[in-house]
């Protein structure tokens, strides 16, 4: 079942929420939610009703992968097209996708980080 655009951007949020050392806030202008870990940002949702969409960090070709097998997902807005994509509501768009790709998103940038800012490396 494809997940409806506030179910979406809803699932992302707790998702994100859901992992250590998660901070959140509106760095860039009120209508973009943010959400980083040890500062460098993993997940991007749009406060816009009429553009439900999350962005989130991927490895190159599974970006490229994703952009070819669904119709609303698209390289990332605003962002490096390569290394981002954004996912908005649509047919193939489902919880679970949503989970690992908040999920996958974190996991990329948490492992780039000096060991010392890794979460759970205190």
């Amino acid at each position: 079942m494809s997940a409806a655009g506030d179910r979406l951007q809803d699932t992302a949020r707790q998702t994100a929420l859901a992992l250590p050392d998660v901070s959140h806030g509106y760095p860039f202008t009120p209508g973009l939610d943010v959400y980083k870990v040890a500062g460098k940002v993993f997940l991007i949702v749009t406060d816009d009703p009429d553009d439900q969409i999350i962005t989130v960090k991927c490895e190159p070709e599974h970006a490229r992968a994703q952009v070819r097998g669904h119709a609303s997902i698209t390289p990332g807005r605003y962002l490096d097209k390569r290394h981002w994509i954004s996912l908005g509501p649509g047919p193939g768009i489902t919880e679970r996708l949503i989970t690992d790709a908040v999920q996958d998103s974190y996991d990329l940038v948490a492992e780039r980080l000096p060991r010392r800012y890794r979460p759970g490396a205190r």
